[in-house]
């Protein structure tokens, strides 16, 4: 199992596919193999995890295992212990109640890097810091849960996922390290390595997710000519006695009309 930490920028897609408008993961990742196991927003920054491991993206973002993720977010004003108390204890949004969280008000921490662009300053609004974490991943979650406090999330930047520390692990935007799993006891009950489930394939009620990824036919593999082909029939692959027959009341006459257009003899 191959487990890549990456530190994702500020305006960096959390995607392989080329974007005409933005930088994408392909331009800082080049293992065919890696795939993500959990996003950053556009203008989120920090931790990001890379696998070849089909089974990590579920266990991370799992709320059941308990895998909290921290955020260092710059808010909008002087947040107070009465918003932080609100996190605390969830907070109401459009999709639900969110999870208790842990949050307190920190400083600016030394280590924090350079923003490009920085975020705007304004002299008479003051901003502060929070960490947060969490064990669920919502949809920009973080962001909607400061706001719904009072306290916009102007700058969010993911620091840890578990034990793995970003900080650390001394990543700078753009850096990637590949880690050793052993060496963390947050990968030690991973499930079995499974396939890629197909984004386009609808999960149903009491299924087990999406549909695996078939490997194509390796080149030499032959078809068995003694194994007996599945399935029905067509018509034109049946004998006389196999094709149905139509079902009528017993009142249907045989079909005496003359066909259409006029014949030679009566030119």
């Amino acid at each position: 199992m191959k487990i890549v930490v990456f530190n994702k920028p500020f305006d960096v897609l959390s995607q392989f596919r080329e974007d005409e408008a933005h930088l994408t993961l392909s331009h800082f990742i080049h293992d065919p193999d890696l795939r993500l196991a959990g996003r950053l927003d556009l203008d989120s920054e920090g931790l990001m995890f890379l696998t070849d491991h089909g089974g990590l993206n579920q266990y991370i973002t799992n709320p059941t295992n308990k895998k909290f993720k921290t955020y260092l977010a710059q808010v909008d004003g002087d947040v107070t212990e009465e918003a932080l108390e609100q996190l605390r204890k969830g907070v109401e949004l459009a999709d639900g109640m969110t999870l208790p969280a842990k949050a307190i008000k920190v400083d600016q921490p030394e280590w924090l890097w350079d923003r490009d662009p920085p975020v705007r300053f304004r002299a008479n609004i003051p901003t502060s810091w929070i960490e947060l974490q969490i064990c669920e991943g919502r949809n920009r979650q973080v962001r909607r849960m400061t706001a719904a406090v009072g306290f916009p999330t102007l700058r969010l930047i993911r620091t840890k996922i578990g034990a793995i520390d970003l900080v650390r692990l001394g990543l700078q935007p753009g850096e990637q390290k590949e880690i050793e799993p052993l060496l963390y006891p947050d990968f030690k009950d991973l499930p079995e390595d499974k396939p890629y489930r197909s984004r386009s394939y609808v999960k149903k009620p009491g299924g087990t997710g999406g549909k695996p990824m078939h490997q194509k036919k390796k080149e030499g593999d032959k078809k068995d000519p003694n194994k007996k082909k599945s399935g029905t029939k067509r018509i034109w692959q049946m004998d006389e006695s196999e094709k149905p027959r139509r079902k009528t009341n017993g009142t249907t006459r045989p079909n005496t009309k003359a066909p259409r257009g006029r014949s030679r003899n009566s030119r």
